[in-house]
């Protein structure tokens, strides 16, 4: 609470509507956060299916957001990103009440868990552009902290959507996708209470010119093209590693059940909203993508600490640094991103970020996949080791995200 009156301050100068933005965003989280977790166990703990396999069912639930993110972004600059959202939301619900029924009915298996999966990478996929499209008119001008509140909304209900996800053993599945269920349509009336805005001229026009307006729109901007591509590149080994790779370092190599791993992930998510709210008090920042590029380095060194099989309260401090280095890294991109984007593309630009993060990590973990596999599973930490010394390199010497200023950040200087 403390964070939602920060942010809707007089001296932050963000609209009253930020609050339920907020408010609608975390609970939408907590369920999404959820079936992170739900998928993952379900497909290692109950199905009991090998790494190669898990791999692949991730990707063939993600893969689909790559195109469908893209008609996301195209729907929220073509209509009010706000009745998009209250659509989506009011009929999210269905899903986990399907997965429910197929439970009391003894019907669980794999094909039903891709379509429960399937239906939340539509939900994930339409719904992220138009929150961020959202975000800008909802924080009048204040975008550097408006993005660094709404990430660390974002990290806490990771937290808690993965602390109730993490009790599935003790309550059952039922109960934990009724809280899915009820997430999900509190979010539609939160949604519902920020006031509509006019059609927009966009909306006369076809999906697929929308589509190429903003590729074009993206391609015009150095900064923002180079900002996604970094981002993109990273999130195939480095989100993929946390998808796929993670889940099994805990089951195999440290015996944990679905109660340490969503413990882990919690603190992972706690190190990550810490930084993100550490990074309010020092924004809005003059040169965000040195610090973007730094953390890019330094996730290495994290990494290499895992790779090395420490013991599991020094692979928890990892875990920690990792969720920091994450906390800061994705806060930075999407600030650059998102200062740097026109009104007009600003939701097409936004669900090619969110493409980055959603659309690689269902590649990386087929990658990943069939590495743990092959090469075992601490090896499969090592292309993202090397990737992010790679990205720090490229980043430096032949981007212009490294010289990036922000507007807001140098008025403020």
């Amino acid at each position: 609470m403390k964070l939602l009156e920060a942010a809707q301050s007089p001296s932050d100068t963000v609209s009253s509507e930020f609050r339920p933005y907020l408010t609608s965003t975390g609970l939408a989280g907590i369920a999404i956060a959820m079936q992170q977790l739900l998928l993952a166990w379900i497909l290692i703990g109950i199905l009991e299916l090998p790494a190669s396999e898990v791999g692949l069912v991730q990707a063939v639930v993600g893969i689909p957001g790559i195109i469908l993110i893209l008609l996301g972004g195209a729907k929220a600059d073509g209509m009010d990103p706000r009745a998009l959202l209250i659509k989506v939301y009011v009929c999210a619900p269905v899903l986990p009440l399907f997965l429910v029924a197929m439970l009391i009915f003894s019907q669980i298996a794999l094909w039903n868990i891709l379509l429960w999966g399937l239906g939340m990478s539509f939900v994930i996929s339409y719904t992220s552009p138009a929150q961020q499209a959202l975000l800008n008119r909802v924080a009048r001008g204040e975008v550097q902290k408006s993005v660094s509140a709404a990430s660390a909304i974002g990290f806490i209900v990771q937290i808690m959507g993965l602390a109730v996800a993490g009790t599935l053993e003790m309550l059952g599945l039922i109960p934990v996708l009724l809280i899915q269920l009820i997430c999900f349509a509190l979010a539609s009336l939160m949604v519902a209470r920020i006031s509509p805005s006019k059609p927009k001229a966009t909306a006369r026009e076809s999906t697929l010119l929308q589509l190429k307006k903003g590729l074009a729109a993206i391609a015009a901007s150095p900064v923002i093209a180079q900002a996604l591509s970094i981002n993109f590149i990273s999130s195939i080994f480095n989100a993929g590693s946390f998808m796929t790779v993670f889940p099994f370092i805990v089951r195999r190599i440290y015996e944990g059940d679905a109660f340490l791993l969503s413990m882990m992930m919690v603190i992972f998510y706690c190190g990550a909203t810490t930084s993100s709210l550490a990074m309010m008090r020092f924004m809005p920042l003059e040169r965000p993508g040195r610090i973007f590029l730094l953390m890019q380095l330094s996730r290495m060194f994290i990494l290499g600490i895992m790779w090395l099989q420490p013991a599991l309260w020094v692979f928890a401090i990892a875990a920690v640094l990792w969720g920091i280095n994450m906390g800061v890294t994705l806060t930075l991109a999407r600030t650059i991103v998102q200062e740097s984007a026109t009104e007009e593309f600003r939701g097409r630009i936004m669900s090619v970020f969110t493409l980055g993060l959603l659309g690689s990590a269902p590649i990386g973990a087929i990658v990943l996949g069939f590495m743990i596999e092959v090469f075992g599973t601490l090896n499969a930490l090592l292309p993202a080791m090397l990737l992010s010394l790679g990205l720090f390199l490229y980043g430096v010497i032949f981007s212009r995200v490294y010289h990036y200023k922000s507007p807001t950040g140098f008025a403020a200087s």
